[in-house]
Formats: C-alpha cells, sequence, structure tokens
C-alpha cells in the first residue's frame, strides 16, 4: 500500500452546507478499514466543529483554524500550532466597523468585503500577518501558518510522509493542502483555480466526490500517483524523454561489473531521492556511502552499527540512513541485512517509510545461498534497489521482484540473461549498445525493448582523500616491491595508483604471497599512513575463503574509495 492517509477539507468537499451525508461517511470508513488514516483539515474553529459534526471521532487528527491548531480526537489534546492573535489588533478591527469577528485560538476570521480595513489595520498595528480568502470569508493568520503547515504537524504525530497522503479540497485555502500532499484533487464543486492545480478531478462533487475519491484509493492505490511527484530521475532517453524511477511498482535492479559505475548511479540517486524529499536507507557493506552528503552514518570501519539505533534513525521521516556493515565479516553482514530488511518492512507498512532502500553488495546481503525466504522489506511493490556485480548470486526470490533492470558497463548480455532465466520470460530480440555515460534499461514485463539512458554523475565527489600517496612518489626505498615466493621478481610500486596498475598485472602466485603475509597492509599502515585503510584490507587478506579475483577487486575498491581515482563500481 503506497498512499497511507487521507487528508480532506470540511466545508465544500466533505461537507455540503455544514452536513456531511451518511454516504460520505460510510465511504471514509471503508477507506480507514482498508488500513489508512483520516486527517480532517479545516479553516473552523474546533468548538464549531465539534458542534456540527459529532463524527469528527472517525479521523485521526484534525488540523483546524486552517492551520493553526491540531487536535487528537481520541484523547482530545490540543496543539497550539501559531502563536495568538494580538487583542490589541483585533480591538483595532473592531473600531473600524468589522465584524462580525470570530476569534480563535490562533486565527481571526471574517467576511467580505473587510480586506480593506483589514490590510489597513495590520499596518497601522506594524504587524506581520496573512490574509486568506476562502469563497467569501476572510481569515487572518500568522505568516507561514495554513493548511499545509498544520498537515505537516498531523503527519509527524502519526509519522507519515506528505509523499504517501492524498488531499482533497474545493477553495482557495486548499491549495497549499494540495500542494502539500503526494495526490491533490478537487471536488467536482471546486474553484477553477484549484481544479487547474489538482491532480486529479472529480466527476462527484462535495461528499460524493470525496467518496469517489476514497474508492478508488482503495482500488488504484498508487495508480493514482502524479510520476512528475514521485518520480526520480535515472537520465534522458535516445529519444530525448526523461526516464524516471517510481518508489512503486516493482524493484529496480543496477548491475555491472567492477569500474562499471554502478556505485557512482546509486550515489547520484541518492541525491536526486534526497532532492524531492524522499527518505532513502543504504545497506553498505563496503563502505561506499560513507561520506554522502545528506545523510546520518551509523557503523564504521571497527564497528558494527546497532541496529537498534538504525531503526530509531528511520523513524525520523528527516533522517536518510546510511547503515555501514564494514566492521562484519560476511555471515553476520547477512544476519545483520536480513534483520534490517525486516524491520524496514514493519516500518513501511506503518508509515511507508523508508521510501526507497538501496542494498548496495546485493549478493552478500541476499546470497543465493540462503535458504531463508526473502525478508518482508523486500516485497515486490517496489522502493528497492539492488546493485551488485554478481546479479546470479542474488537470491533468486529477491530477483523477481525486479521490474527494472539497469545494466552498467559492458554487462547487459549477462545481467539480461540472468534476470530473463530467474523470472521467466524471454531474452529481448536485440541489446543496444551503450555509449559513454549511458546505461542499458529493461523492463521485463512491459514487453519494451531495452534502451540507452544517459545519466547525470553525483554532484558529490565520489572519493574523500586525495595528496601525494595517490600519484606521486613515495621515494624507492618506502616503495612496495612485488617480488613472489621465489623472490624472482621486483616491480616497486611507488604509489597508489602504481600499486594498482601493478596488482592487476602480477600472477596469482605472486599477489597471493603478499596477501597472506599481510604485507598490503603493513604498507598502507606505515608508509601510506592510512590505518582505516589498513584495517580493511587486514580484513581482506585474512579471509582465506575469498579468491584471488575478489581479494583483487575489494583491495582496489578499498583505494579508490578513499583516494581520487576513476569511478569504480
Amino acid at each position: 500500500m503506497y498512499f497511507l492517509a487521507l487528508a480532506t477539507d470540511f466545508d465544500g468537499t466533505i461537507a455540503h452546507d455544514g452536513v456531511v451525508a451518511a454516504e460520505t461517511c460510510e465511504a471514509l470508513e471503508r477507506l480507514k478499514a482498508s488500513g489508512r488514516r483520516l486527517i480532517l483539515v479545516t479553516g473552523r474553529e474546533l468548538p464549531d466543529l465539534l458542534r456540527i459534526f459529532p463524527q469528527t471521532a472517525m479521523f485521526d487528527r484534525v488540523v483546524a483554524e486552517n492551520g493553526a491548531l491540531l487536535f487528537d480526537p481520541q484523547t482530545g489534546s490540543e496543539t497550539l500550532l501559531s502563536p495568538p492573535p494580538p487583542e490589541s489588533f483585533v480591538e483595532r478591527l473592531r473600531e473600524k466597523g468589522v465584524g462580525p469577528i470570530s476569534v480563535g485560538r490562533g486565527i481571526v476570521a471574517t467576511w467580505e468585503p473587510h480586506q480593506t480595513a483589514i490590510l489597513e489595520a495590520i499596518r497601522e498595528a506594524g504587524l506581520e500577518l496573512q490574509i486568506v480568502f476562502n469563497k467569501g470569508a476572510i481569515m487572518i493568520l500568522p505568516p507561514g501558518v495554513n493548511k499545509a503547515s498544520g498537515l505537516e504537524a498531523a503527519l509527524r504525530d502519526l509519522e507519515l510522509s506528505p509523499h504517501n497522503v492524498v488531499a482533497v479540497g474545493d477553495a482557495e485555502n486548499d491549495h497549499a493542502l494540495l500542494a502539500a500532499s503526494g495526490c491533490g484533487a478537487a471536488v467536482a464543486n471546486a474553484v477553477p483555480a484549484v481544479k487547474a492545480s489538482a491532480d486529479l478531478r472529480l466527476t462527484g462533487d462535495h461528499g460524493a466526490g470525496v467518496a469517489e475519491l476514497a474508492d478508488r484509493m482503495i482500488r488504484e492505490d498508487a495508480g493514482l500517483a502524479p510520476l512528475p511527484r514521485h518520480g526520480i530521475r535515472l537520465g534522458i532517453d535516445r529519444q530525448g524523454r526523461e526516464v524516471l524511477l517510481t518508489p512503486f511498482g516493482g524493484n529496480v535492479l543496477i548491475a555491472g561489473g567492477s569500474g562499471s559505475g554502478k556505485s557512482t548511479l546509486a550515489i547520484a540517486l541518492t541525491e536526486r531521492i534526497a532532492e524531492r524529499g524522499f527518505e532513502f536507507c543504504v545497506i553498505d557493506p563496503e563502505g561506499d556511502y560513507i561520506d554522502l552528503d545528506h545523510a546520518v552514518f551509523i557503523g564504521t570501519l571497527r564497528a558494527p552499527p546497532p541496529a537498534a539505533e538504525a531503526l530509531k534513525l528511520l523513524r525520523d521521516d528527516r533522517v536518510n540512513l546510511v547503515v555501514n556493515t564494514q566492521a562484519l565479516h560476511r555471515p553476520e553482514r547477512r544476519l545483520l541485512g536480513e534483520a534490517m530488511l525486516n524491520q524496514v518492512g514493519r516500518l513501511r507498512r506503518r508509515t511507508g517509510r523508508p521510501h526507497w532502500l538501496l542494498i548496495d553488495e546485493a549478493h552478500e546481503v541476499l546470497p543465493a545461498s540462503a535458504r531463508d525466504d526473502v525478508p518482508a522489506g523486500l516485497a515486490d511493490e517496489g522502493g528497492t534497489i539492488l546493485v551488485t556485480a554478481y546479479p546470479q548470486s542474488v537470491a533468486p526470490d529477491a530477483l523477481r521482484g525486479v521490474a527494472i533492470v539497469v545494466a552498467a558497463g559492458g554487462d547487459a548480455q549477462e545481467t539480461f540473461t540472468c534476470l530473463a532465466s530467474t523470472i521467466g520470460t524471454r531474452m529481448p530480440a536485440q541489446l543496444p549498445v551503450a555509449g559513454p555515460d549511458e546505461v542499458v534499461l529493461w523492463r521485463p514485463g512491459s514487453g519494451d525493448p531495452p534502451c540507452c539512458v544517459k545519466v547525470a554523475r553525483p554532484i558529490q565527489v565520489h572519493r574523500r582523500h586525495r595528496g601525494k600517496y595517490a600519484a606521486g612518489d613515495v621515494g624507492a626505498a618506502r616503495s612496495f616491491y612485488f617480488r613472489g615466493p621465489s623472490k624472482a621478481m621486483n616491480r616497486p610500486a611507488h604509489n597508489l595508483y602504481h600499486f594498482l596498475d601493478i596488482v592487476e598485472d602480477v600472477d596469482d602466485p605472486t599477489f597471493e604471497h603478499h596477501l597472506r603475509a599481510g604485507d598490503y597492509s603493513a604498507w598502507f599502515r606505515h608508509v601510506i599512513r592510512d590505518d582505516d585503510l589498513a584495517v580493511e584490507v587486514a580484513r581482506i587478506e585474512s579471509d582465506a575463503a575469498l579468491p584471488p579475483q575478489e581479494s583483487r577487486r575489494r583491495i582496489r575498491k578499498a583505494i579508490w574509495r578513499r583516494y581520487a581515482a576513476p569511478a569504480e563500481g
């Protein structure tokens, strides 16, 4: 379920001349029975609302006074969301003949045509106040207080995100409400400007339109979501069309070999997710995401991430989270990943957040060898991005939830073949050849052929450290010498880049000789003076189960992650 709540206006929306029809209440009850929340957002003062609409108790929260007051019908608690109106200002209005006047906890309300006198009173009093019109009514409030700010307070109480809310209204003061939601709807009797700005224009007026919307939410759910509001930009295809990823409609697989740029692409996606105000969580086994500009990090190279702290942070809708599991061995990473996914699944069902879950090195977190069921956090409803160099090593159940495949580098044939065989679909007849900065995208269930998409690089720099050790010369006495088990070789590496070149070139016996002796981590610690790099490489050196190719890849990645170098996937 994607849309978890309906926020509705009262007068002119669920109510006609102050009366809510029984059929409208029944439709709202059906929507609530589907597991969704109800929020009433009105310009009325609370005592007046409770007097004419005793069914207020069906709502989870009520925002009254056009955003100035929050009310919990279950507990009866009231929270004032704005300063009270100055008594001297109200008296000045009366002196100018403005009336009738209604004074609430945070609002002053009257009727047209007193707007000129109100503006004069505001100017004379030297106050900063705003005037809001609503079909002949005039509301005076502090700046920044409106139905959108009130909805934000209600959603924070309910631990929901505006992206997962549908809002409906009819009048001028509903513009902010509709714009602050994930889908804005207008009843048929709405003023033309509200209809023009709404995502949905309902055929029914007043309560009949709200009943129509409630039934559509139950029936269509994410089908109501406007793509411009919910899509995350992947890039542009060769026809110049924008390609979007959405947090519903299936998961995403990004696959490619070492150095293909898949992690760079994933980092760029996290930037766009954050820009759009969505929340994300990254499970990061190898520390690729530890310097994102828009996230909070738990776990370090030496200290594993506390799962309880992760869940606490995820409950805050203003926090994007990176869970770094570098300090754990592979089996421990998988267990923690499984626990995290289960927690994320439960949180998503209740709050819709995090909207996006990114799992790097997905073959480690969700290995094909695991016999357990895929955790609930990986439901095929969408919102999960799997990043891997080895799609064939990812749990088949996780791959079956994939709706979009993105092949980075030159591995499109292998990636698509793996997925096609797993989900039981035919391979595309032809695969396009990706150009520079392009990936190949395929939607297996759509019937559309794969296409090339030009992707943008992330704004933030992926590598953290630059310096003489990367490209300079540490000197002959401090260089790393590749000699091998029989000392038949004597190849010096004068800096990290030179080291990377030689590591790729030497034979396995030479590489493994220094690996098992701990020579690499010793050089990084004593010459390069990078203790974190030394600790990470020492863990690789101690893992005898890793084949030489994988050990090479991990060492290379550990270096590239810290020093300016070509993009590593």
